[in-house]
């Protein structure tokens, strides 16, 4: 059974969300403050977050970004749950590691949808077919270690920026739409949301660096990496 942990300060939407999440064969527990969430999500190693932005105690964001910079802690899946809707607030929420962003009001069948989604990314990584350890470019990409060098250096990626690099590397030279993108790095069956796209890919190019320069946007359509 997959374990959830939810941190969100409004009870009733909490209890909801363990409600539906449990209907769905979760295990999901509640925590309505941020230093108490951030203390349980270090101990208790949860499969996925689903984690409010703005809580008493500690911000979201900052949850985050303590949770990115621990190796035990890295790779959990979060989806940040917050009422801004602003495209700022949703490339903030991906800079700090988030992996997906919903925003209030949803409806629980979304919520549904989006966990599955991201779980099943997540589930579904160690089957990608790819070398250990190959080199496109400048930039090296480890899979078992999960890391990226760009220019000799290493970079600190999100899981979805890696997982995104990984997947236009696998396709190299070949035209990956937004859609597409979606549906393979983020598990969507339907068309979702392609700013986020958008957002992550301008993320990763400017961690990478002047290697970025090898995903090329394809204008109306998506990206691909050329050499």
């Amino acid at each position: 059974m997959k374990r959830v942990l939810i941190i969100e300060d409004e009870k009733d939407l909490a209890e909801l969300l363990a409600f539906n999440l449990e209907k769905e064969g979760y295990a999901a527990t509640c925590v309505h403050d941020g230093k108490l969430g951030l203390e349980r999500a270090s101990t208790d190693l949860p499969d996925l977050i689903l984690l409010d932005l703005m809580l008493p105690g500690l911000l979201g964001t900052e949850i985050c970004k303590a949770l990115r910079k621990e190796k035990q802690t890295a790779q959990i899946p979060i989806i940040m749950i917050t009422a801004k809707g602003d495209e700022i607030d949703r490339v903030v929420g991906f800079e700090v590691g988030a992996d997906d962003y919903i925003v209030k009001p949803f409806s629980m069948r979304e919520v549904s949808l989006r966990v599955k989604a991201v779980m099943r990314r997540f589930e579904n990584e160690a089957d990608i077919q790819t070398p250990a350890l190959f080199s496109i470019g400048n930039i090296v990409i480890d899979k078992q270690r999960h890391t990226v060098l760009s220019a000799g250096g290493e970079v600190d990626l999100t899981s979805t920026e890696f997982k995104l690099l990984l997947f236009l590397a696998e396709k190299k030279e070949c035209v990956q739409s937004r859609e597409q993108l979606l549906q393979n790095v983020w598990g969507y069956n339907n068309s979702g949301d392609t700013r986020t796209v958008d957002t992550h890919v301008t993320r990763l190019r400017g961690k990478l660096g002047a290697p970025g320069d090898i995903i090329k946007t394809v204008r109306g359509f998506g990206y691909k990496i050329e050499e």
